[in-house]
């Protein structure tokens, strides 16, 4: 009995050819290059380590670097953080273990917000209908009370409206409505947060 194949083939709509020879992101500016790196340097052994360095010290680090931030932020070890002078963060936020905060853009994060381990906020794209493989960038905002779950991804653009949460290993592609609890691939409304005294 001949075997039969399960493999889809992806029909050929279009000719073209991805060229990354001829990338370029020189427009992008996010800062000077000194601080580029020195903040790479202090973040490496800082906030993205194990090191049992104080809550106290990270924040004070991340405010002399520029991020706005409120009272009371938790900041788990391994935290990864691209620019922290495109963050702000509000009072008594919470950021997990391993979180990956890659802010090309603008994020902004509400009151009483929690990041869960391994979670992502993905401020960048890439054009892939360009030959040139361009970078899109676009904020985002999570605004009070918000909960991303464990290994979740906030895409650029997404605004996560109050109280709204993101299930673990969920990828909003979308804005989330204020309250709405959101699971899957791309996620999707599966019912409404209720939060009792």
């Amino acid at each position: 009995m001949a075997k039969t194949s399960t493999q889809t083939t992806v029909p050929d709509v279009a000719a073209g050819r991805t060229d990354l020879s001829v990338y370029d992101i020189s427009w992008y500016k996010p800062g000077p290059k000194w601080k580029i790196i020195l903040w790479f340097i202090v973040n490496s052994v800082t906030l993205n380590t194990y090191l049992p360095i104080p809550i106290a010290i990270k924040r004070l680090i991340l405010k002399a670097f520029g991020t706005k931030m409120g009272t009371g932020v938790v900041i788990k070890p391994a935290v990864n953080i691209k620019y922290p002078w495109l963050l702000q963060i509000g009072n008594h936020v919470w950021i997990g273990e391993k979180v990956w905060i890659d802010n090309l853009s603008e994020v902004v994060i509400g009151d009483n917000s929690c990041l869960s381990q391994d979670s992502m906020l993905l401020t960048g794209n890439h054009n892939y209908r360009r030959s040139t493989f361009d970078l899109n960038t676009q904020p985002i905002t999570l605004e009070d009370g918000v909960w991303i779950g464990a290994k979740a991804v906030v895409c650029p653009g997404v605004r996560c409206h109050s109280h709204a949460v993101l299930a673990v290993n969920s990828v909003a592609t979308r804005s989330l409505e204020a309250y709405g609890i959101y699971q899957g691939n791309p996620a999707v409304l599966v019912r409404k947060r209720e939060i009792t005294a």
